[in-house]
């Protein structure tokens, strides 16, 4: 069984209406799971994190309520979204982006969550 917590390889999450997002960060809740999309951290305050309720099914693709996460590239992922998400790593590996380390991250999902 595969752990969606584990996965190395870069998670698309599609939701009910069809809309597809690049996940950048991904965290197991009480209730459901938070993910933060590709590029979050330079959207205005929390627009780029977002909470689904739900238990977490499946071994990959994964389902969380209404909404399917999969790998990157798999079951004909769209190519616009591959290319964002390259551009996005190129980001990261910039030697002065300004991506906050994981105890940064942490304390912005700490923030989130309490603002829910």
């Amino acid at each position: 069984m595969a752990d969606l917590f584990t996965v190395t390889a870069p998670l698309v999450i599609k939701s009910p209406h069809g809309g597809e997002k690049a996940i950048a960060e991904i965290f197991q809740q009480e209730k459901g799971i938070v993910f933060f999309e590709i590029f979050w951290n330079h959207l205005a305050g929390y627009q780029g994190i977002h909470f689904i309720p739900g238990d977490i099914k499946g071994e990959g693709p994964w389902k969380v309520g209404d909404y399917i996460l999969n790998v990157l590239g798999c079951h004909a992922s769209n190519a616009e979204l591959a290319e964002d998400y390259a551009q996005w790593q190129m980001y990261l590996q910039a030697p002065l982006n300004d991506y906050p380390d994981m105890a940064g991250i942490e304390a912005i999902l700490h923030k989130f969550i309490v603002s829910k």
